[in-house]
């Protein structure tokens, strides 16, 4: 009986070893636009593979700097198309493996309902003391900002009311807690907030927001990051990605 049992208790060690053994992690860089719809999407990923994929956000040119100086990440999700280019060029991108996983959309947003019309003309009223953007050095939505502002003129008189925020979590924050009565954020961080008032800028006003993909030369032979880079670009992954306001390639 005894013997029977020990059998009974090593074939159900056997059978769990090989999933145990094949699910895996990898370390995923994120730009903050994409912070909710990369904490749905993981948590799918994890449903369908076992793979757990830990998320990291920041701003893309933080993350670019980190991984240069050999931070261990293994996928780069980047809010633009500039650094994944520059890592496959550089050598830390695996060649190849580079792709656009979405098109962002910048939205001026304000809390203050009617404050932000429906054309931007309140960046011409100038009915504020504060108005919030991501830094253009680091956050390509912050870049995305300062165009829109240059081609609608306003951009000098309004640069003594600027607040910059390190990435665009801390711009959207920055509005949020009402440190500026409006800011630039990203149309992901507002497509599911009621109320408020918001005037989503049209994409000829700014270079286009562009997210790109790339699989790192550390996560080369990782069967986690593989397996995320694969499921990003499936239908599931795609259908989260449009569901918060993003379009897709």
């Amino acid at each position: 009986m005894q013997f029977r049992r020990s059998l009974l208790v090593s074939l159900v060690l056997a059978l769990l070893a090989p999933a145990a053994a094949w699910a895996a992690q990898t370390k995923v860089a994120v730009a903050a636009n994409f912070t909710e719809p990369a904490k749905e999407i993981a948590a799918r990923f994890k449903a369908r593979t076992g793979h757990d994929a830990n998320l990291s956000f920041g701003s893309s040119g933080q993350f670019y700097a980190q991984i240069a100086n050999g931070a261990p990440f293994e996928v780069f999700l980047s809010a633009d198309r500039e650094r994944p280019e520059k890592a496959e060029a550089e050598g830390l991108g695996v060649a190849g493996s580079r792709f656009t996983y979405a098109v962002g959309r910048l939205v001026l947003y304000s809390k203050t309902p009617g404050l932000v019309d429906g054309r931007g003309a309140v960046l011409k009223g100038g009915r504020f003391a504060k108005i919030a953007i991501a830094d253009p050095k680091t956050a390509p939505y912050g870049v995305a900002a300062v165009e829109t502002m240059r081609k609608l003129g306003v951009y000098e008189a309004l640069q003594p009311k600027l607040v910059q925020g390190t990435s665009i979590t801390q711009a959207y924050q920055f509005v949020d807690t009402g440190a500026a009565e409006l800011g630039f954020v990203a149309l992901s961080q507002v497509v599911t907030v009621k109320g408020g008032s918001r005037w989503t800028v049209p994409a000829a006003n700014h270079t286009a927001i562009d997210q790109q993909a790339v699989l790192l030369k550390t996560g080369a032979n990782s069967a986690a990051a593989k397996a995320f880079m694969a499921f990003l670009k499936g239908a599931e992954a795609k259908a989260i990605i449009r569901k918060y306001g993003y379009e897709v390639p």
